[in-house]
């Protein structure tokens, strides 16, 4: 006589469970990153020279991450970001920053072929007021030379960023360097 079809199942997950198979669902998908942002925390550059000059930064919130703005008269084209110490720029002095240091190198003056400045906060320590954001703890200028002009974040922790190069407006560029809130 044969045996039934499902007493032959029931043998078979038995000697499976037995053996270590599982026969649980398979494991779940990774979960979505935080806001979709899939940016690293490691240096990011493009190392072309400009002549453009620095003429503004500020500063926004965003739902997801914070934002820096360098405003430059023409088009900015090169750059380089890091975590890591902030140097005064010419000098090499160290900048101290509340939070983790995020240095970012444009590669354009701050202040025109004559020596006139473009850009010249009247405290470097502090040129954005960045009270009450989710991640920017300060925002510091470490000075323009030979077209090299150095800002700083501190921010609450080495955080995933990411930077662009905005057009407009007009015959002006943008950098722009967001720092998102979490992982």
């Amino acid at each position: 006589m044969k045996k039934p079809l499902a007493t032959l199942g029931t043998f078979i997950l038995a000697v499976g469970l037995a053996t270590g198979m599982s026969a649980a669902a398979p494991p779940p998908a990774a979960a979505a990153p935080y806001c979709g942002i899939t940016w690293g925390s490691t240096a990011k550059s493009v190392s072309t020279m400009s002549s453009a000059q620095v003429t503004r930064v500020r500063t926004g919130r965003h739902e997801c991450y914070d934002r820096l703005v360098v405003d430059l008269n023409y088009k900015v084209k090169g750059y380089a970001t890091r975590y890591g110490s902030i140097q005064e720029v010419g000098t090499g002095t160290h900048i101290p920053m509340i939070g983790r240091d995020l240095s970012i190198t444009v590669y354009a003056n701050a202040y025109t072929s004559t020596g006139r400045p473009t850009y010249n906060p009247s405290n470097w320590d502090s040129v954005a007021n960045v009270a009450g954001y989710s991640t920017f703890r300060q925002v510091a200028y470490g000075g323009s030379f030979e077209g090299h002009t150095v800002f700083g974040i501190g921010n609450r922790a080495q955080l995933p960023y990411r930077v662009m190069i905005l057009d407009g407006p007009g015959s002006g560029s943008r950098l722009v360097v967001d720092v998102a809130h979490r992982w």
